[in-house]
């Protein structure tokens, strides 16, 4: 069985996120959603309010499923027994730093990293942008799954 880890801190989970994991599913049996939790950064969104909305995205399908973890990639990667990583580029900036950490995670476990190039209409976005349109009371719902409603007033 071929199993992908998709790690991120996705704060929040975006189009482009869910058009990824979609698409790696046609490579993979099963793409776990590994949601990264560090005590040291201040996420602006809660993890389990994450972890819920990515759930909600993907309840009608029983091949993801979402999981946080801590600490290394590759450590929470063999713990669940994956075979590859997916990871999505937006920009060929995107690319340079996914290359260096996909290298370093195959000398340290030798896992394969698998890139996606985003699909052109969801290039421009990314969680830093839509968490900026959110905190400013602008409407992100164009650049978040249906299945995800956020209301600020929530986080305010």
């Amino acid at each position: 069985m071929k199993i992908a880890i998709f790690p991120g801190s996705f704060d929040p989970f975006t189009v482009g996120h869910e058009d990824v994991v979609r698409r790696g599913l046609s490579l993979f049996d099963k793409v776990i959603i590994a949601v990264g939790y560090n005590s040291n950064k201040n996420d602006f969104f809660p993890l389990e309010d994450r972890m819920k909305w990515i759930r909600d995205v993907f309840v009608d399908d029983e091949r993801v499923s979402v999981e946080k973890y801590e600490g290394l990639t590759v450590d929470f990667a063999k713990e669940v027994g994956c075979t590859h990583i997916l990871r999505g580029i937006r920009t060929a900036a995107d690319f340079e730093y996914e290359r260096a950490i996909a290298q370093v995670n195959k000398a340290m476990s030798g896992f394969d990293s698998v890139f996606l190039l985003t699909t052109p209409e969801h290039t421009p976005v990314n969680s830093s942008i839509v968490r900026d349109i959110v905190k400013h009371g602008g409407d992100a719902g164009q650049f978040l799954p249906k299945a995800i409603q956020i209301n600020i007033q929530n986080y305010l």
